[in-house]
């Protein structure tokens, strides 16, 4: 198959283009191209090109060309993996639309009913997010798709990411703009870290290989055509669990100190949208149904327990100076709201 990605080189990109590769699949990068990717080593086709500023017309003539090139006049699947806004999807339908047998829109799982009704999540649980604008800009690409998919027939799957993670970050519910070092090297040198609410509140993360293995088998798959798809493990965690995890995987002893999620929302206005990260996603307990995936994608199942990805992350991050990156803004900021919470909590 001859397989387009707008972007390419993030936490679950990176790893379906591997996976693609070595699949033997011909595969095309269009970025700008200035950003370092993990894929050093694998041969992919780069098209340099800023979907985002570039007139529709000029980058569909290029595509046109590159395909016509290769004797091809569509793509088999197309992935938009940096869509956030309606301009970026209309934008997407305006190149594409004929171009590809199949278009994939990379949502989020943050798009589903908070609060919920229902703690158990399938494709069909409602899509409201009051807490998130990411989350309600994402929705409304949704819209725009699947009302581009009824109306002419143009061929979008949508695909639902939960929080997934790779070797280069080690997961925690919430940190600052620079990732998560900050919160994991306070448990490496014995400091309490924050669990909001009591961390009895339910949780999904899945390694981005297994996230990759579910992606590659609803590309070129006609069934998932005019659907929506989460793909999650099926393994749920409380948060003390998934803190105790990473505490064992650094072999340190975890220090919790609990605080309530309106409370650290409250103490990050003005510099975190900690409403969005937990109201609107990690302080819910949630519990994924992966039914639809299977049906889609027979006999898949996530090969990554918890525990066992996270010892590979571990030994990843802590090997690597680059995925250790200082944030002093946000660890004074921790610092201080540890002294601030209330006792009685």
């Amino acid at each position: 198959m001859k397989i387009l990605f707008i972007g390419g080189t993030g936490t679950i990109s990176t790893a379906i283009s591997k996976l693609i590769i070595q699949s033997g699949w011909e595969l095309y990068l269009l970025n700008r191209g200035n950003r370092k990717s993990a894929m050093d080593g694998m041969f992919f086709n780069h098209i340099e090109c800023d979907i985002r500023t570039q007139d529709y017309t000029i980058i569909r003539e290029k595509l046109i060309n590159t395909l016509a090139n290769s004797g091809q006049k569509q793509f088999d699947v197309v992935v938009d993996f940096i869509g956030y806004f309606t301009e970026h999807v209309e934008k997407d339908f305006n190149i594409f639309n004929g171009l590809c047998k199949q278009f994939i829109f990379i949502s989020s799982a943050s798009v589903y009913q908070k609060p919920l009704s229902s703690y158990i999540i399938t494709e069909s649980t409602p899509l409201a997010n009051p807490f998130s604008q990411y989350s309600r800009d994402k929705i409304a690409c949704e819209n725009f798709l699947m009302d581009k998919y009824r109306d002419s027939g143009f061929p979008v799957t949508i695909v639902r990411p939960s929080h997934t993670y790779d070797n280069r970050k080690i997961p925690v519910a919430f940190h600052g703009k620079k990732g998560s070092w900050p919160v994991i090297k306070r448990m490496l040198e014995g400091k309490p870290v924050i669990i909001h609410g009591d961390g009895s509140s339910l949780w999904t993360l899945t390694h981005h290989s297994d996230f990759a293995r579910g992606f590659v088998r609803l590309m070129g798959n006609i069934h998932a055509i005019g659907e929506s798809v989460h793909i999650t493990s099926d393994e749920s965690l409380t948060w003390n669990q998934i803190f105790y995890i990473i505490a064992n995987a650094l072999n340190v002893e975890l220090k919790a100190v609990y605080a309530a999620s309106d409370f650290l929302a409250e103490c990050a206005i003005g510099l975190y949208d900690f409403r969005a990260a937990l109201h609107g996603d990690k302080a819910n307990t949630v519990v994924f149904d992966n039914s639809k995936l299977k049906y889609l994608a027979p006999g898949f199942c996530a090969n990554f327990r918890f525990d066992e990805g996270i010892k590979q992350c571990a030994a990843s991050v802590l090997a690597n100076k680059e995925f250790q990156q200082e944030d002093p803004e946000f660890e004074a900021w921790y610092e201080h709201v540890i002294t601030k919470i209330p006792k009685s909590f």
